[in-house]
């Protein structure tokens, strides 16, 4: 075996090394926070395990522009992010595309669940443009910075303020409530806000 073959394969067994040291510390490090990342822009988890891995492989598939682990993350979530983007985008289209089902009135139940202060606020947030709602649920939910939301989103630390601030506005008024801006899962009912 020649020294230059001895050589390619030695840096090609340093690069496979690399790729599975970065993966793992991506994976140990970030999976948890994707994952619930991907659960909460979808609002369900359901998918959000394969939006997570979809962003991973896509990870893997360009290795070589990553240097470290840190380098890699914007691009996860971004990639994380995006693949919620095309499942929700998916599910619009399966949700116009079915018949409307029977409506039954809800039960005690139902009724019950719908009072709890959470479910309140994250149907709220459903109903919050989608830009708004990526940016609130990435904010508080995930503790995202604002850089890093902007980063993910691909717009500007200012925008990603403003979208802070009109979701927040839209929060109270849909529900009657005083919230918190710097947790916006704080919620307290005004004495305006309807009856519960």
């Amino acid at each position: 075996m020649s020294t230059l073959t001895t050589h390619r394969l030695r840096w090609e067994s340093d690069v496979v090394s690399h790729a599975d040291d970065l993966l793992r510390e991506l994976y140990d490090t970030h999976w948890v926070r994707m994952v619930r990342l991907a659960g909460l822009l979808l609002g369900s988890n359901d998918q959000a395990e394969e939006v997570t891995q979809d962003a991973y492989v896509g990870i893997f598939k360009r290795l070589g522009r990553f240097r470290n682990a840190e380098d890699a993350v914007g691009y996860l979530r971004t990639s994380v992010v995006n693949g919620t983007r095309s499942v929700l985008r998916h599910r619009t289209v399966v949700r116009n595309n079915q018949p409307l089902p029977d409506t039954a009135p809800d039960g005690p139940e139902e009724l019950a669940v719908r009072r709890d202060t959470d479910t309140r606020v994250l149907t709220a947030l459903r109903e919050l443009p989608m830009r708004q709602r990526e940016v609130l649920i990435m904010r508080y939910y995930s503790d995202a910075s604002g850089p890093e939301i902007a980063e993910a989103l691909g717009i500007s630390v200012g925008a990603v303020k403003s979208h802070t601030h009109r979701g927040i506005a839209a929060l109270r008024e849909r529900l009657g409530y005083l919230v918190d801006p710097d947790d916006p899962t704080v919620v307290e009912r005004t004495r305006e806000g309807g009856a519960s």
